[in-house]
């Protein structure tokens, strides 16, 4: 998985992780962890962003 991969609110967590919108504030209220198989959450109300991009892998030596 690259860094620049983004995924649509609502989309299912291709890997268990930190993500964070995409609209480069890093607000920390806009981060998720979110758990494989689930699906994103919505953005932020007042998020500019379009996309969750992945931050922190929570397991890369197991997934």
């Amino acid at each position: 998985m690259k860094e620049t991969d983004q995924w649509k609110p609502g989309e299912i967590v291709p890997d268990s992780g930190i993500y964070a919108c995409d609209c480069g504030k890093q607000h920390l209220w806009s981060r998720s962890t979110d758990v494989r198989g689930h699906r994103f959450p919505p953005l932020p109300y007042d998020c500019q962003g379009g996309a969750w991009t992945l931050r922190t892998q929570a397991h890369p030596d197991t997934e």
